[in-house]
């Protein structure tokens, strides 16, 4: 019984899978956050101790009710980096407030 107890509890574990700590932008230099999204094609970015967002390169990496919205993130080197875009739900407008 205590095998079975055992195999078990190593399976949870090596079947578990660590959480990968997500890029801070303000440690990375304009160049590389930006780098990052384009290579990816999407990911998810600190922006600072407690804020975090996904960022995408296109239109590809939202859903079919959604679009894109330029992004600018703090970097080592720029206050504002173009690193690409969000994805945003469409705002539809009906009665022009």
């Amino acid at each position: 019984m205590q095998k079975i107890a055992c195999v078990l509890a190593l399976l949870v574990m090596a079947s578990s899978v660590q959480a990968q700590p997500r890029p801070l932008t303000p440690s990375l230099t304009c160049s590389q956050a930006r780098g990052l999204v384009l290579s990816r094609g999407q990911v998810v970015l600190g922006t600072g101790t407690h804020t975090y967002d996904r960022y995408v390169a296109d239109r590809r990496f939202c859903l079919r009710n959604e679009m894109i919205e330029p992004a600018f993130v703090p970097t080592r080197d720029t206050l504002q980096c173009p690193v690409g875009y969000t994805c945003r739900e469409f705002e539809l407008d009906f009665f022009g407030d």
